[in-house]
């Protein structure tokens, strides 16, 4: 499903527009324990729960493709009898008029989804007349086919928090009353998915609020898809595999992996200007991997250890590695950057500045050396012990340029021919 198809979806989530046929749930305790089950018809719901109810639905298709929406596909032995491909299939097809089967429904949750604390299941039924569409868009009083889907919402139910409150019957300030509130949904599906305006029975649309825990244990043992790893995950597995690899330096580890990322994201650039404009996302293959780790001045021992761990998670599906780039790294590399190239630019301001000063110093020779050839072109000639030539310092003092040079008490100076009490 792309973000076109979901947005089309959502847009029918209008008082006017929405066409929810039934609306069926049960809450669950902290036990798993079922304490209240409910069957409504939608549109007969008072105004106030009708729209809470809509705001459920919405969220449930909210956030990115890829990482709060991941697509699952069935695998074929769950399409066969007895698959849970096929026991939601029968589900939707009962339009939720069926105790038992959600009963059934209800129980496969209950065991398969991982969570501590009480939580409401939300299940909703809808039949969408898809009205045929002209190339621009414009729409057609004719249908293309009915979309029938059941979307499902996980909803965890959590108590409001302590605090005080206006006790009207008791006319003073006390403590509020604490009951039990409905959050925002924390997973859920959509079946069928809705790929190019048209029902995909082979898929399942997935939703996690959390991309970092995704639950995949709910879409293998309760929805019975192969789970995917959130764009989150993935990038939080891509940088543990590399820092694994470099050992424990956290400084070192963390600038090498900025220059990865930056090299990625580099990468990704290139090949998106090579390609067309709805080009493929590009795939962080063995190769990709290989190209950027190089690039990044990793040896190749470490590289054929990192691409070995990256085809065990990712297995035959290489993430896109756009999805793998760390844009506060690639940002962090290119401030970090900058700030050498600004010490660098320092250090040869520095070295010219010495240069020049040394330039505008009159000339300073030992006994050793001989300045007679060039005795000429300068003011102030020294001649001193070798010792002293390290010593000797340029101040301003007076706003004038002095050259200072330390003397001992058994030291002696000798200024053109006279000697000189210090």
């Amino acid at each position: 499903m792309t973000k076109k198809d979901v947005l089309e979806l959502k847009r029918r989530f209008k008082k006017n527009e929405c066409t929810f046929t039934k609306l069926c749930g049960c809450y669950v305790d902290g036990q798993k324990n079922i304490v209240t089950k409910l069957e409504e018809t939608f549109l007969n719901l008072k105004d106030e729960e009708f729209y809470k109810y809509l705001e459920i639905a919405k969220k449930t298709l909210s956030g990115t493709i890829g990482n709060n929406l991941l697509e699952l596909e069935f695998p074929q032995a769950e399409e066969n009898a007895g698959g849970k491909q096929q026991f939601l299939m029968g589900l939707k097809a009962s339009k939720l008029k069926n105790p038992d089967l959600l009963e059934r429904f209800y129980q496969q949750i209950i065991d398969s989804y991982d969570y501590v604390g009480n939580y409401l299941i939300l299940l909703f039924h809808d039949a969408y007349d898809v009205i045929t569409k002209t190339n621009d868009n414009a729409k057609l009083d004719e249908s293309e086919e009915v979309y029938e889907y059941l979307l499902c919402a996980i909803c965890p139910v959590e108590l409001t928090k302590p605090g005080l409150g206006y006790r009207e019957d008791e006319h003073r300030i006390g403590a509020r009353i604490r009951d039990w509130v409905v959050s925002v949904p924390e997973n859920g599906f959509l079946f069928p998915a809705f790929s190019d305006r048209s029902s995909d029975i082979h898929s399942i649309l997935y939703f996690t609020k959390n991309a970092k825990e995704s639950h995949p244990e709910f879409m293998e043992a309760g929805l019975g898809c192969a789970s995917k790893k959130t764009a989150t995950e993935q990038k939080e597995t891509f940088q543990s595999i590399v820092k694994k690899a470099l050992g424990s330096d956290e400084e070192k580890s963390t600038e090498v992996l900025m220059e990865i990322h930056q090299n990625m994201n580099d990468f990704v650039e290139e090949n998106i200007e090579r390609q067309e404009k709805n080009a493929a996302p590009v795939l962080l293959t063995s190769d990709a991997i290989q190209e950027i780790l190089m690039e990044s001045g990793i040896s190749e021992e470490l590289s054929s250890k990192i691409e070995q761990s990256c085809a065990e998670e990712f297995g035959d599906t290489p993430p896109a590695a756009e999805q793998i780039i760390d844009n506060k790294l690639v940002q962090a590399n290119e401030q970090r950057k900058k700030e050498q190239e600004l010490v660098q630019q320092v250090q040869t301001l520095t070295q010219k500045l010495v240069e020049k000063e040394t330039d505008d110093t009159p000339s300073i020779t030992s006994e050793e050396e001989t300045p007679n050839a060039t005795l000429a072109s300068y003011d102030v000639v020294l001649n001193v012990k070798p010792q002293k030539v390290a010593q000797i310092k340029s101040e301003i003092i007076n706003g004038k340029k002095c050259l200072v040079i330390p003397m001992e008490d058994d030291e002696h100076a000798n200024v053109n021919g006279v000697t000189t009490i210090i």
